[in-house]
């Protein structure tokens, strides 16, 4: 494991210097495209992992902001944005939306400007880690920041417990 912002995608680098953002970069051999996996090569809970999905909402992308214990409740982004259909984005929307492969989104530094919801659930932890663009390299961020960051609407997104 590393620990120099040389482990960041180049892009995701760029966009922390843009910033003024200075984080530790963490590269795993492995790769950590689940917040499972992730969470075990950090040595966290899954929760305190951020997923960076994106959601299409009639067809124009969305990004979605999930602690990595939950999931995405399609039906409440759907009222949360007011459109007709939502779903899951395909790997090559992902790109071209974002300049990252699925498994390595960060939640900031994509290609294009999206909507960007960020689910309330990730204020529960006081810091988090995303992907740094790839699927082997994290970052750690306190989660006021990073939704600051991403551009996101704090927002209550999740499935429900049963």
């Amino acid at each position: 494991m590393s620990t120099d912002d040389s482990a960041a995608h180049p892009r995701f680098a760029e966009a922390l210097r843009a910033l003024g953002l200075t984080v530790p970069v963490r590269r795993f051999p492995d790769a950590t495209r689940t917040a499972a996996e992730a969470a075990a090569a950090i040595g966290c809970d899954a929760g305190e992992i951020v997923k960076s999905l994106i959601f299409t909402a009639d067809g124009v992308p969305v990004l979605v902001l999930m602690d990595g214990a939950s999931r995405v409740d399609v039906e409440r982004v759907r009222e949360e944005l007011g459109a007709d259909r939502v779903g899951r984005a395909d790997a090559d929307l992902v790109r071209r939306t974002t300049g990252y492969a699925i498994g390595g989104v960060p939640p900031f530094g994509h290609v294009t400007r999206t909507r960007v919801l960020a689910d309330r659930r990730l204020l529960d932890h006081p810091v988090v880690w995303a992907a740094a663009g790839t699927p082997h390299a994290v970052f750690p961020l306190d989660t006021a920041s990073l939704i600051k960051y991403a551009g996101g609407t704090v927002v209550d997104v999740r499935e429900r417990s049963e």
